[in-house]
Formats: C-alpha cells, sequence, structure tokens
C-alpha cells in the first residue's frame, strides 16, 4: 500500500523526496534570495521616504507632516493621530497611504534605474561579442582553414 502512496506521490521518491527536489530548483533559490533582497532593499526605501524626502517636502509645503494627516470618521476632534488612535477613533489616514505611494514610486523609480543600467551592461557584454568578427574562413574544396581576406586557398591553391 505504502508503495502505491509512493509511487502516485513522486515515483518513489515521497513527499519529502518532491519536496527537497522542488527546493532545489534554482529558480525557487533565486526567488527566495530576490524576495529576501526585496524585503531588505524595502526597508531602505522606506526610510530614504520616511527621513529625507518627506522631511524635505514637509519643508517645502510650510510644515505639513503628511503621517499626521487624517480624518476621524466619528467626529471627533484629536491633536494628533497618535492620540485619535489612543483614544480608540476610527480614523482614515489619508496621509499614511500619501506616504506609502511615493514610498511605491520611488522603489519603482530605483528599480527601473537597476534593470535599465542591467540591460545596457546585457546590451554592451552582447556588442562586444558581436563585434569579434571570425579572422579565418574555411575552404570549401580541401576545408582547411584560412584567412577571411584570402582570395586564394593556400593549402590547395582553389580559387575562393
Amino acid at each position: 500500500m505504502t508503495e502505491k502512496i509512493k509511487d502516485v506521490a513522486g515515483k518513489g521518491k515521497g513527499l519529502a523526496g518532491e519536496f527537497r527536489e522542488f527546493i532545489m530548483r534554482g529558480n525557487v533559490m533565486d526567488m527566495a534570495v530576490g524576495v529576501i533582497i526585496g524585503g531588505a532593499f524595502q526597508k531602505i526605501i522606506t526610510s530614504l521616504v520616511d527621513d529625507i524626502i518627506m522631511p524635505v517636502i514637509s519643508l517645502l509645503t510650510g510644515g505639513i507632516d503628511f503621517n499626521n494627516m487624517y480624518v476621524v470618521l466619528d467626529g471627533g476632534s484629536y491633536a494628533s493621530l497618535d492620540a485619535a488612535k489612543e483614544a480608540g477613533a476610527a480614523t482614515l489616514n489619508y496621509g499614511t497611504f500619501i506616504t506609502v505611494v511615493i514610498n511605491f514610486i520611488l522603489m519603482a523609480l530605483v528599480i527601473f534605474f537597476m534593470v535599465k543600467a542591467m540591460n545596457r551592461l546585457s546590451d554592451r557584454i552582447k556588442k562586444e561579442k558581436e563585434e569579434e568578427a571570425p579572422t579565418t574562413k574555411i575552404c570549401p574544396k580541401c576545408k582547411s582553414e584560412i584567412n577571411i581576406e584570402a582570395t586564394k586557398c593556400p593549402c590547395c591553391t582553389s580559387d575562393l
């Protein structure tokens, strides 16, 4: 009975064997590394937005703090978003949303420039490979390798 289960599940490998095979595929490992690096990169972008860009925007807009922009849904009045949250009031935090949208736009912009740089590097490498023109050719008569510019084969003396 267990042999039938192993055969159906993975041709004798069993569930653990299939899982190990799945995890060890290159694309799964690449994706895992990408997710981990993306998470760390997202923290960098969040810090860039919260600690550098938003204070500059706040300065340019006359001291507006986007994180403190909200609407209290129960009609109450609170000094800050933190005070409203402490009171348990329902709030619509549109300033936080604006900050998250700016985070997203910056993340997309940075990724765009990274992909663009990688594509440019890839194109340059391809171009270098294409520029390496062959310097020899094969004689159609004797099949010996000769200079690309030769008009007569030095081995069999046939005209090319």
